[in-house]
């Protein structure tokens, strides 16, 4: 099985166009309410696939040969999973919780390689 990094991205556009901000309260605590349990059923259907859970990601820092400073991205939150594929492990996320019911965009997916020159685990 190999390992693939998940990424959870989540706009500005995508959050504008869900009108998540805009719509009635006790319609959004609702909706958040479906999409917590959806997100947790999620996760037990692929219980067996996730080797980190992950979580939510906070502001974030950058660090070059300038030094550090802010920035922003449109990462939101992260989950390590193991699949036979890159297509396997995208395809995981297939109508996930994240954009279907929260305002989040998509789930980027990335296979974690070896470093090269290091024996495998």
């Amino acid at each position: 099985m190999k390992k693939f990094l998940a990424i959870y991205i989540g706009t500005a556009s995508a959050l504008g166009n869900s009108e998540w901000n805009t719509m009635d309260e006790a319609k959004r605590k609702k909706l958040e309410a479906s999409g917590i349990k959806a997100w947790g059923d999620w996760m037990m259907a692929n219980s067996a696939a996730i080797v980190d859970q992950g979580g939510p990601l906070g502001k974030t820092k950058r660090t070059a040969a300038q030094g550090v400073s802010d920035t922003k991205n449109s990462m939101t939150g992260y989950i390590v999973v193991q699949a036979e594929s890159h297509e396997g492990a995208a395809r995981m996320f297939e109508n996930h919780p994240h954009f279907t019911i929260f305002p989040g965009d998509s789930v980027e997916i990335m296979e974690c390689l070896p470093i090269p020159g290091q024996p495998q685990r």
